[in-house]
């Protein structure tokens, strides 16, 4: 006789928790499919060690217009951020304003115009102590001369070529601007600050302490929400959000060396580092703050300069008196161009032709001009003593995010 089971009242028959059992199971494994697919909170540093950051919405280029930093100009082209800065698109506010190459000397506390149409000094000027590098503001309409022992921006008046006033700043060994226009960020490296300024009248609005020794040069993401910067002196980068102005998190490079200039890839994708020690480019992976690989350049690689077609990348080797050329799709060196008679080349930019890289000579007292489409040394310009972040300016772009002169 078949015994049949009755069920308890209150009780559900077996089929039923069954099935309740099978959807709590799969709920669980949905869960932890989610989890392992969303973007970790833990990064690797390198050497075996994690940092924990706080995830923030990012994008490559072709997502960013959907995330962007509120206040950012959209994006011209998913697949290049730097669609705006192609030969001769000059902004209406620089249109009229004569082409100059401006160099400051760090040891002569002074800066030095040229022309590049005739290759020849025209002006010379004495500013603030330890002039770094000149800036181009993010309007277009101002340089700043960064007088780092100085603690104070001298401004140039584009238009003219001419300096104006000086105001007081700490320690602005480098400067940047905020995709949104809204602040200017002062690099102070010796006191290990990013100081955020009111862009309009250049007040101090915000101190970042960061743990980096030595912080020096970044670059910002394609939808302007994180700055990856270098920290010099202790082999490491560090991501910082720009609307909420705090350290994301922390990033030792696995050949670790003396970071220097980022660059981000004109797909939004990789930050190019280069690194002095290490003597040549990192590749990092800045929405997960990861480390990727790394390409060989030459001893002591140091600037880092987009080509106008944005298809390569020019790595100025300060070690060994070179310039390497870097294909961007490939991520290879494609050329090595070798300055006669040997130098010191450093930080520059590129003209608004594109036919021209123009870098200071950091310890031989002079400035270069390399033709691009085969490396020839044009010129060797003499200056003052130790020049270093110079500008060559205008240039394409729609807007200065700062350094010399980087341009979306």
């Amino acid at each position: 006789m078949k015994r049949m089971r009755i069920p308890i009242p209150g009780q559900a028959p077996d089929r039923f928790v069954a099935v309740v059992t099978l959807v709590v199971l799969l709920g669980l494994a949905l869960g932890i499919l989610v989890t392992l697919a969303a973007p970790s909170a833990w990064v690797y540093r390198g050497h075996g060690h994690s940092v924990q950051v706080k995830p923030v919405a990012t994008g490559a280029a072709s997502r960013a217009n959907m995330s962007a930093l509120p206040g950012m100009p959209p994006i011209l082209d998913a697949k290049d951020i730097y669609a705006a800065d192609r030969p001769g698109n000059l902004s209406a506010a620089v249109r009229d304003f004569p082409p100059r190459v401006y160099v400051p000397n760090s040891k002569s506390n002074s800066v030095t115009v040229i022309d590049p149409a005739t290759l020849k000094v025209i002006d010379r000027y004495p500013v603030g102590r330890l002039p770094q590098h000149i800036t181009p503001s993010y309007d277009l309409k101002t340089l700043w001369v960064l007088n780092d022992k100085g603690n104070s921006l001298t401004r140039i008046d584009p238009a003219t070529g001419k300096p104006k006033e000086t105001i007081r700043v700490s320690d602005p060994y480098n400067m940047y601007f905020t995709p949104d226009g809204r602040y200017a960020i002062v690099v102070a490296e010796q006191q290990r600050r990013l100081d955020f300024l009111d862009a309009s009248d250049m007040k101090l609005h915000h101190s970042v302490r960061v743990p980096c020794k030595g912080v020096d040069h970044m670059d910002f993401s394609a939808d302007g929400k994180y700055l990856i910067a270098s920290c010099e002196f202790d082999g490491s980068l560090i991501k910082v959000d720009v609307e909420q102005q705090q350290v994301l998190g922390r990033l030792t490079l696995e050949r670790k060396g003396m970071p220097q200039d980022v660059r981000l890839s004109p797909d939004g994708s990789v930050f190019f580092v280069a690194d002095m020690d290490a003597g040549g480019v990192h590749l990092v992976d800045g929405e997960h703050l990861s480390y990727i690989g790394f390409i060989p350049t030459g001893k002591g690689a140091h600037g880092l300069y987009v080509s106008r077609d944005s298809r390569v990348l020019y790595v100025s080797n300060r070690g060994e008196g070179s310039v390497s050329v870097i294909d961007f799709g490939s991520r290879k060196v494609v050329a090595k161009w070798r300055l006669g008679g040997g130098g010191s080349p450093d930080m520059g930019g590129v003209s608004a032709d594109g036919k021209v890289l123009w870098l200071a000579g950091r310890y031989n007292s002079e400035v270069y001009a390399i033709d691009t489409s085969e490396g020839k040394l044009l010129a060797r310009i003499p200056v003052g003593r130790e020049p270093h972040g110079l500008c060559v300016y205008p240039q394409p772009g729609r807007y200065s995010l700062g350094h010399t002169g980087l341009f979306r």
